[in-house]
């Protein structure tokens, strides 16, 4: 597969739509190329949020005809003589109270349901947001003029690489095939500045597959490299075990 081919699979890539051959062959490609890099960064916050936006809400009249079909709705009348009618009727009062007591209970809980997709929608629309401003973050180093990459191969298949622009004093660190860690535990990102490790953030979850960014914390300063940590949930103010992997930063 040429180069120019591999440029035209970043929508296929970013939806998981790739068979394993090309993935793999995408995978070496993007730790070459910031510009596909970024592209798949933009197309995967794009499609998680238009993924997470869909909520059904119910309509509005639905309250008003559930409570006007309360008053309309025929109890069931009397269907012997008189003296025996008056325990029927009491039977049929209980039960238009308990009819109407679960009309106003549905009706409460249909309420109930469009409070809480409406506070599903905005903690969507709130987690796409911050997924656009990471992706634009991560964006603007890679596009920098003055960008420059260190890559590095870590353990069995994972690749790391990281990107620095000396203009913006920021850095941006890329992984892909990170190991999935278990419950409890965080990749946490460290600067090194001449053998002091400084926090630079956590990584987000690992999907096990793909491509992970993220924008370092901080300035880049007079550090040296890159280091990533197994962490508990949170960070640690200092690295709490050996390094996963180190990597020196670009001149």
């Amino acid at each position: 597969m040429t180069t120019a081919e591999l440029h035209t699979l970043t929508g296929a890539y970013a939806l998981h739509a790739l068979p394993e051959e090309e993935r793999a062959a995408f995978d070496r490609h993007l730790a070459d190329c910031p510009a596909c890099t970024t592209e798949v960064a933009e197309l995967t916050a794009t499609a998680a949020r238009l993924g997470l936006a869909e909520a059904a809400v119910p309509p509005p009249a639905m309250k008003d005809q559930v409570l006007r079909r309360i008053g309309e709705v025929r109890q069931e009348p009397p269907r012997t003589a008189a003296a025996t009618a008056r325990p029927r009727a009491g039977r049929a009062r209980r039960f238009t109270g308990f009819a109407l007591a679960a009309c106003l209970a549905a009706v409460a809980g249909l309420g109930g349901i469009a409070v809480w997709q409406h506070q599903e929608a905005e903690q969507a629309r709130q987690r796409a947001e911050a997924a656009e401003r990471r992706a634009a973050s991560v964006a603007r180093v890679l596009a920098a003029p003055d960008a420059r990459s260190q890559s590095a191969q870590w353990g069995e298949g994972t690749r790391a690489t990281v990107v620095v622009s000396a203009s913006l004093d920021e850095a941006v660190f890329l992984a892909a095939d990170m190991p999935a860690l278990p419950e409890g535990k965080v990749y946490q990102l460290w600067f090194d500045d001449g053998g002091t490790m400084r926090s630079a953030g956590l990584m987000p979850p690992s999907r096990g597959d793909g491509v992970e960014a993220v924008r370092l914390e901080g300035a880049v300063g007079e550090a040296s490299g890159v280091g990533i940590t197994v962490e508990p949930p949170g960070g640690s103010e200092q690295p709490t075990s050996d390094p996963v992997g180190l990597l020196n930063l670009p001149a």
